[in-house]
């Protein structure tokens, strides 16, 4: 009998992930990966990811399904690899997304390590996406409901990973999900779906990480691209290439953040047109369907999470880097964002955008 470690959040997609592999005969057992604590994020209250409520909602699905259940405390490995990079990121000038590297560094490497050390055969996640077994490679795959699909931020595992990784809802839409939920009595069958970043539940990044750091990020100017200055930013991790709103200004016209001067503490505002780019350098690059890549490869490329894929030509320009250039000019290329190349539902590879 195959063995898999289940990672359950404590939501009805992971818990629903549980239940159909103990359905198809896997022996299971839950894991809930904690990866913070909630004083430490400023968070008094149990709303947030790894919240007690969380836990007891994943061991009841456990319990219900007659699962072994287990806290692993990952508290450290997030620190460093994912809330840590987050800061650096926007103090840096770049846009992160922390849920790739949750993925990368804790599911698909810290928990895995664990089931490789419990000698399990599988990682399980509640993740909507798909694996296949094709020509001798595994695949990474879009999910069928194409409204959940997560692929995009699943673009780092390897080969190895992807031989020993389940993702049961990939064949599976929401409603139907939440459906073998309720008649299972799962007790998270219409617990809502969390939208934000799990360690800043609110959305105030920048509250997030004065607090989490200590430090106080200075005043500076908004620029337009001559130089002129426009006006008082209130410190420049709060800005993201592309925004408009927010900005606390009263201009003729409407202007968006299209790039950041660190050095100056500048936030640098241009018209809506200024903001399209037709390429990309992206680097840490790591391709799924090629041990060695061709030189030149046509796809379909995403440089965000809701955002659908346009073609492109990616060029090779090193080991874990290339070069994209788009069809069509595309809006707002922002550093630190992933680019996801797509050959219709497989993902070819990923990697991070380092200019626009």
């Amino acid at each position: 009998m195959k063995k898999a470690i289940i990672a359950m959040s404590g939501g009805v997609d992971s818990s629903v992930a549980a239940y159909l592999c103990v359905k198809n005969g896997y022996e299971c057992i839950g894991a809930t990966m904690k990866l913070f604590n909630n004083e430490d994020i400023g968070k008094k209250e149990e709303k947030t990811c790894c919240s007690l409520e969380d836990i007891e909602d994943a061991r009841s699905v456990a319990a219900k399904l007659d699962m072994p259940y287990y806290v692993f405390n990952f508290t450290d490995e997030f620190d460093e690899k994912v809330i840590k990079k987050f800061i650096c990121a926007y103090e840096t000038g770049a846009t992160p997304n922390p849920c790739i590297d949750c993925n990368r560094y804790l599911k698909f490497d810290k928990l895995f390590n664990r089931m490789k050390e419990l000698d399990f055969d599988y990682v399980v996640t509640g993740h909507y996406a798909r694996i296949s077994y094709e020509g001798g490679r595994y695949l990474l795959k879009k999910a069928v409901d194409e409204s959940k699909d997560q692929s995009y931020v699943l673009y780092s595992m390897t080969q190895e990973q992807l031989a020993h990784t389940l993702f049961p809802l990939g064949d599976y839409t929401k409603p139907h999900i939440r459906e073998i939920a309720e008649k299972n009595g799962f007790i998270n069958a219409k617990k809502h779906d969390s939208q934000d970043i799990c360690f800043v539940p609110d959305g105030d990044y920048a509250a997030f990480i004065e607090q989490y750091s200590g430090k106080k990020y200075p005043k500076g100017n908004f620029v337009d691209k001559n130089g002129s200055v426009l006006g008082m930013h209130k410190g420049i991790i709060r800005y993201t290439i592309g925004q408009r709103k927010g900005l606390g200004l009263s201009l003729p016209k409407p202007m968006y953040v299209c790039s950041k001067d660190i050095d100056k503490n500048e936030v640098v505002l241009c018209d809506n047109e200024e903001l399209f780019s037709s390429q990309l350098d992206a680097d840490d690059f790591n391709w799924i369907t090629f041990d060695n890549p061709p030189e030149t490869v046509s796809a379909k490329a995403r440089i965000r999470y809701n955002q659908k894929e346009e073609p492109a030509k990616i060029t090779v320009t090193g080991e874990k880097s290339v070069h994209i250039e788009f069809d069509k000019p595309q809006r707002a290329i922002a550093k630190g964002q992933a680019v996801v190349l797509y050959d219709g539902d497989v993902v070819l590879g990923g990697g991070t955008i380092q200019n626009s």
